[in-house]
């Protein structure tokens, strides 16, 4: 029998995602399990494993390739089954704007070409009419490659005609990820309905810098890099015990308030793909080295681009630390519907005032943003004190 096999909804509100790698092809056999297709999603790079064994006989959509939920990912026939498709219209769940969809072992339809939206714009720049163009990619996909040899031969003869296309187009086209997607709508959600108010403030940290170069070394020899991150971590724990309005947020719908009774604090981590917050779950019960651990392994699974979709769940706090890149201060938005996400500065070396003596200082610009519809003016300034208290005297965080 054959079956056709839908994107799920793998994430929390999760609409659409992006084909990054098929790891099968037309004709091949695969148990339940086995992986098929890479897809980006909503911040994460996420395996799909076959739900059934069998043979593939079609693969919707080509790397890069935008699949809705729901729509078919692949059609099989099903192991030891016979009889007719388990869905009858196939086609039927195509998105319709899914001209573009690969469709192995078929020929494109007649004068309808099959390419990506950064194919048909260079087509478009160039006044070429993409449906003269025979494709050479599966499925009849148009690629760049054709078009240059389009027009190469077609209506350019001489040879700059290569180096025009791929060196002097006025503009790039590209198109937009699904990270960048979800960031902006995340960005425009928290905009519209958070009111943002971002207080700045300094703190020396002179003795938390001494505390670090004594015992980074005993940290990397296990493994772990010791950053300032866990120390400002640990500090907004206990700041946030003592000011519990900052770890809650509002449910308008239901006319209340929602405090969390767990520490999840997400960290904002910068990838070549775009912002990503995998969250330090349950961190009041963590020590600094294991926090300084869990900190360790986000990097680098950011990096690997293997953060799951559990990893990024259930934060109750965002720290975003724009300092180790550049910026002394920032105005931070609100990772919604959280009620404050704290921004870390870089430390910078300037004149302070030690027992009535000028010194050289280790100062550490923290910038505070909360929503001013749950967190008034003097719960941030203690909240933020309490940070600093804490900062400026690391030994207090394991006093407490």
């Amino acid at each position: 029998m054959k079956y056709l096999f839908k994107f799920p909804d793998i994430g929390e509100g999760l609409e659409e995602g992006t084909v990054l790698e098929w790891y099968v092809t037309v004709g091949q056999t695969v148990k339940s399990g086995d992986l098929i297709v890479k897809m980006e999603t909503d911040k994460v790079a996420a395996d799909i494993p076959s739900p059934k064994a069998g043979t593939i006989l079609k693969l919707f959509g080509g790397v890069g390739d935008v699949i809705h939920v729901g729509h078919p990912l692949v059609e099989m026939e099903v192991a030891g089954v016979v009889g007719t498709m388990e869905i009858a219209d196939a086609h039927a769940l195509l998105p319709a704007s899914d001209e573009n969809a690969t469709e192995t072992g078929s020929s494109k339809p007649a004068g309808k070409a099959f390419a990506t939206p950064h194919v048909r714009a260079i087509a478009k720049e160039l006044e070429v009419d993409i449906h003269q163009i025979n494709g050479t990619g599966p499925g009849g996909r148009v690629s760049k490659e054709d078009v240059e040899e389009y027009v190469a031969s077609t209506q350019i003869k001489d040879s700059l005609a290569i180096p025009l296309i791929n060196n002097f187009e006025d503009v790039t086209y590209e198109p937009i990820s699904q990270i960048r997607k979800t960031i902006a709508k995340n960005m425009i959600q928290s905009k519209h309905n958070a009111a943002h108010v971002t207080v700045f403030d300094e703190v020396e940290v002179s003795e938390m810098i001494q505390i670090r170069e004594k015992y980074k070394q005993k940290f990397a020899d296990k493994g772990t890099r010791l950053t300032y991150l866990p120390f400002i971590v640990k500090a907004t724990v206990h700041a946030l015990k003592q000011h519990r309005i900052l770890n809650s947020q509002m449910d308008v719908e239901n006319n209340r308030m929602i405090f969390k009774n767990r520490y999840n604090i997400g960290i904002a981590m910068d990838t070549p793909e775009g912002l990503v917050v995998p969250v330090i779950k349950d961190a009041d019960r963590l020590s600094l080295f294991e926090i300084a651990q869990k900190i360790t392994e986000f990097t680098l699974k950011a990096k690997e681009r293997k953060l799951t979709l559990e990893d990024m769940k259930e934060g109750t706090f965002t720290i975003t630390n724009f300092g180790t890149i550049s910026g002394i201060f920032g105005t931070p938005v609100i990772n919604y519907p959280q009620a404050g996400i704290l921004g870390i500065g870089r430390i910078v070396k300037q004149p302070v005032v030690k027992d009535d003596q000028l010194a050289v200082g280790n100062v550490l610009g923290l910038s505070l943003t909360v929503d001013h519809r749950i967190v008034d003016g003097g719960d941030t300034a203690r909240f933020m004190k309490q940070i600093i208290d804490h900062l400026a005297d690391p030994v207090s965080l394991l006093m407490e």
